[in-house]
């Protein structure tokens, strides 16, 4: 049930609530097969975009990170506007978050709310691979910009990189370092 299938109606003076409710109509589901997404990185961090929220009214987007062993990820940076989600499937992913640093094995969920500082690395010897979530998926766009962006022949620098990050309210935690 969402908000908007819901109607509430005052009926009289004595606070009496009607609730009308709606069945949510059936619609069409995303199905991904292992080559399947839209393939936004590639290098020694890949990331593979799985559901870029138009299935799911753009609550949420899930992406596939692929990092090579013994590589480290970007700065550590802050969200404003979104959640994002690390589900270690393969490997070992290191996340740093501030000065604490923590080693995630397969079958690990990290959280990392809005305004936590945080990156992630592969210090281990096999890729690691990381289901990616964003809640709401306003951050699937950004890593279409970096892959418009590399097509285009524009460097990625730390200025340009930073730039497409402010689009989507995020920022460098400068305060740490990676």
């Amino acid at each position: 049930m969402t908000l908007d299938s819901l109607q509430l109606t005052r009926v009289n003076s004595h606070e009496e609530i009607q609730i009308h409710y709606e069945e949510p109509q059936m619609t069409d589901i995303s199905v991904v097969g292992p080559d399947g997404g839209e393939q936004m990185l590639t290098g020694p961090v890949r990331m593979r975009i799985l559901e870029d929220g138009s299935t799911t009214g753009h609550r949420l987007g899930i992406g596939e990170i692929t990092i090579a062993p013994h590589t480290e990820g970007p700065p550590q940076h802050r969200h404003g506007r979104h959640d994002e989600g690390f589900y270690v499937v393969s490997g070992t992913a290191r996340f740093t978050v501030g000065e604490q640093a923590y080693d995630a094995g397969p079958g690990t969920l990290v959280m990392v709310p809005p305004g936590a500082p945080h990156t992630f690395a592969n210090p281990g010897d096999e890729p690691a691979v990381l289901l990616n979530t964003f809640t709401p998926d306003l951050y699937v766009q950004y890593f279409r910009d970096l892959r418009d962006m590399i097509a285009a022949g524009q460097p990625l620098t730390g200025d340009a990189v930073v730039g497409v990050m402010a689009r989507y309210d995020t920022v460098p935690a400068t305060d740490f370092t990676s």
